[in-house]
């Protein structure tokens, strides 16, 4: 409880000197405009219970600082770096047995990159940050950092339309000493991207290689293994299909996302749906949103998938959330996910609060 209450009250703490902090890194900024200085704090209270195979719950806090800078000198080039704080009343021990893609407690490198913008559509990358391919949770954790290369190219086609393509090569650098390495290929499609109403499409290929250490390490979760490895191989195609519109003086928008893994005999598919009315992060006001995802067991690579989610694969469930955004940095989230393991009757409930602040 003191732990707790510590994390709490040093997260608030934080929260209010946060405007502080970034009215000095706006000031800093209008003396040298080349540096873009953020800030983001997230705490976040948890309670998972009916979990298969465990008498216990859980019951948590936990929080997260991520704070960096992105330097842009006016030749092309960028440079990015992102410090990452965490702290929580769980141990760095359980993060195995509780499927979490992150340490409850440390702090990490998050984000070392440099880019060079080749053109004012063409954008190369290297270093350790985001994923660039546009993904959904079903396929991969937003919180995730992989190191590689990666190269963008946008075409604009006729007035307001835009073909995409995006390739990849990374090293997934998860926890343990993961030593996966993903080559991805993603190509893109939007009718009236500067338009309210509007549709994206697109298609992906992954390729996923040196599982040992992963699976070994315990990363390899609700996919099939046998003597310690990985039974499929993980090569994803993946297709999806966006639309928005405004309905309300709000975006809405929703999503469909089809993916098969070419690299397993069977128990390959999965699919999400999502619809998602306003945006509290961007526009603030309220946000509702409601998601439906099945995964067969080897349809994804379980160890990247979203650990918002209990259950990355073997599974299907349903995702509630309301959100509202105070403004344009500051915003409260809570989250519930309804979820049945495959062979089970008995639904595994999460909730999750979330207060995030971004400056």
């Amino acid at each position: 409880m003191h732990n707790r209450c510590g994390i709490a009250l040093s997260f608030a703490l934080a929260l209010a000197s946060s405007p502080v902090v970034a009215q000095e890194a706006e000031a800093a900024s209008e003396e040298a405009a080349a540096f873009d200085w953020s800030i983001e704090l997230r705490l976040r209270g948890e309670r998972t219970v009916n979990i298969p195979g465990r008498v216990d719950d859980i019951e948590r806090m936990r929080s997260a600082l991520r704070a960096g800078f992105i330097y842009d000198p006016g030749n092309g080039w960028e440079f990015g770096a992102t410090a990452k704080l965490a702290a929580g009343d769980d141990d760095n021990d359980d993060n195995r047995r509780n499927n979490d893609n992150e340490e409850s407690n440390g702090a990490a490198l998050d984000e070392l990159y440099a880019a060079y913008h080749f053109s004012a559509d063409g954008r190369l990358q290297l270093g350790k940050t985001g994923m660039p391919l546009v993904l959904s949770p079903l396929l991969w954790d937003r919180d995730l950092r992989p190191f590689g290369a990666s190269i963008d190219y946008t075409h604009g086609v006729r007035d307001f339309d835009a073909l995409h393509v995006t390739a990849g090569y990374f090293a997934g650098d998860h926890l343990y000493g993961d030593e996966s390495r993903i080559a991805a290929l993603q190509i893109g499609y939007g009718w009236m991207e500067g338009a309210e109403t509007g549709f994206s499409t697109f298609l992906s290929y992954l390729d996923f290689d040196d599982l040992d250490v992963l699976a070994r390490e315990g990363l390899g979760r609700t996919n099939r293994r046998i003597a310690g490895r990985l039974l499929s191989d993980y090569e994803l195609l993946d297709l999806q299909l966006i639309g928005r519109t405004r309905v309300f003086e709000a975006p809405l928008v929703a999503r469909l996302d089809l993916v098969r893994n070419y690299g397993a005999d069977d128990l390959r598919d999965g699919g999400r749906f999502s619809l998602v009315w306003g945006d509290a992060d961007r526009d603030g006001g309220w946000e509702l949103g409601y998601a439906y995802q099945r995964a067969q067991r080897d349809a994804v690579l379980a160890a990247f998938a979203e650990d918002d989610w209990w259950f990355h694969s073997f599974a299907h469930g349903y995702m509630p959330w309301v959100a509202y955004g105070f403004g344009p940095h500051l915003s409260l989230q809570a989250t519930a996910f309804l979820e049945r393991r495959d062979g089970i009757e008995a639904y595994t409930e999460r909730y999750l609060l979330d207060l995030r602040s971004r400056w």
